[in-house]
């Protein structure tokens, strides 16, 4: 199976390597436990480390602060932005009906799944990207009544995008140690894969974990593995026997 590098250091040595490619998958977790950052890691590494380039399409926060908060590890998205090999989508300001000052961004005149797809389509074929995120999924504000039909419209994006070429990493939250893996409770079973990031107390210490929940195709660790955010490497996950 064609596997995708994470760029996410001791992450793909628990996944046989990388993700599979074209698929979809699914990163959870509670405010603070690094979503964004593992988000920017991933489409930063690719376009560094393995030349392909990636669009990440941000829902919760601004463009600009993304740039500026990433650049705190060195990584400089607006260079491969001018390189073409980075393209964010700013889906921030169209949730309310303003006009974007982003050079990609979502129409202001109404904000729904459809658009977000053709908007990603279209950057897809025009950069021929090969990695695509989209932070976060709760954004998108699902206006349905029935699990079933938001199940469908994951399910429509997962079809889409995979379709399209691009492995790509959607981002959920979860309430903090509600034992739960998403925000409607159907996402993980759509995804092809889970990856779940949580951060709490330990012996008077605080601890981010990582924890490969599902992931198809692949013979993944079962562990629940520590991780540190650091300045000089991003996300580092570390085996059990380092710990």
């Amino acid at each position: 199976m064609d596997r995708v590098p994470t760029g996410i250091d001791g992450l793909d040595e628990l996944i046989e390597g990388g993700i599979p490619r074209r698929r979809m998958i699914l990163v959870s977790g509670s405010t603070g436990t690094g979503k964004t950052i593992f988000s920017s890691q991933f489409i930063y590494r690719g376009a560094t480390d393995y030349n392909e380039p990636g669009i990440f399409v941000t829902l919760d926060e601004r463009p600009e602060t993304i740039r500026e908060d990433m650049l705190q590890f060195g990584w400089d998205f607006r260079k491969l932005e001018q390189e073409g090999m980075i393209r964010i989508i700013d889906g921030t300001v169209s949730r309310v009906g303003i006009p974007s000052e982003e050079d990609y961004a979502l129409p202001e005149t109404g904000f729904n799944l459809d658009k977000l797809l053709v908007e990603i389509i279209k950057s897809i074929k025009e950069m021929g990207a090969k990695r695509l995120v989209v932070d976060s999924l709760p954004a998108l504000g699902f206006k349905y009544d029935t699990e079933v039909e938001i199940r469908k419209a994951i399910l429509k994006m997962s079809y889409v995008l995979s379709r399209s070429g691009v492995t790509s990493i959607v981002t959920t939250e979860i309430p903090e140690n509600s034992g739960t893996y998403s925000k409607y409770g159907v996402e993980e079973y759509v995804a092809d894969g889970l990856i779940v990031l949580r951060y709490g107390a330990l012996g008077g210490q605080t601890t981010r974990t990582l924890h490969v929940r599902k992931m198809r195709g692949t013979k993944h660790s079962e562990h629940i593995h520590p991780l540190e955010i650091t300045r000089e490497r991003g996300i580092v996950v570390y085996p059990i026997d380092e710990v």
